[in-house]
């Protein structure tokens, strides 16, 4: 009976000694960025007036809009060179998250939209796989008129050589970190 005794308390103690192996490592999560705000500067490339497409959402997912500015107008058939820079200014100082989607670029991809004919964009940069970014870009305004253009991050997407490269959002997946609509005249 002792000796039974023996075996079971041992057994018991091989088990949990066996249970609390290091083996079981836990996943590290990549919580999603806090974005506040957005700025797109977009600089002619022959010189001049630097102009600047921002949203500020200082209560994030709260009742309040973001707000929204454009600094001027776009100039016809004018290209400029763009470039995003992203804060969380929930924390002081504030944070840049500009920064962090550049350290994690194989993970997030901006896409450009703009309606009415009133812009096409480029890519400038690309992550280690050579596919899109959009930290840097150039947007090429077009006739005169008026409409928007959408800026999104996506963290996740399907950057595969299937059309998303291309800044294709329809086919793109992942998870919407922020989106900014703003409203444009080219004159």
């Amino acid at each position: 009976m002792k000796i039974l005794k023996k075996i079971v308390i041992l057994s018991l103690l091989a088990g949990a000694f066996l249970a609390c192996s290091d083996d079981d490592t836990p996943e590290i999560i990549n919580e999603e960025e806090v974005i506040t705000t957005l700025t797109a500067t977009l600089t002619p490339l022959g010189g001049g007036t630097s102009i600047e497409l921002k949203t500020f959402d200082g209560d994030g997912d709260g009742p309040n809009p973001p707000v929204v500015t454009v600094s001027g107008n776009l100039l016809a058939n004018t290209s400029y060179n763009g470039s995003l820079d992203l804060l969380n200014e929930t924390v002081s100082p504030a944070e840049s998250i500009t920064d962090e989607i550049a350290e994690e670029d194989d993970e997030h991809q901006f896409f450009f939209q703009a309606t009415n004919g009133i812009a096409a964009f480029q890519y400038n940069d690309q992550d280690d796989d050579g596919n899109p970014i959009g930290l840097s870009f150039t947007l090429n305004a077009g006739n005169a008129g008026t409409g928007t253009i959408t800026i999104t991050l996506r963290h996740e997407p399907n950057k595969s050589a299937d059309g998303v490269s291309d800044g294709d959002i329809t086919n793109a997946g992942g998870e919407t970190d922020i989106s900014a609509t703003f409203p444009v005249v080219v004159e």
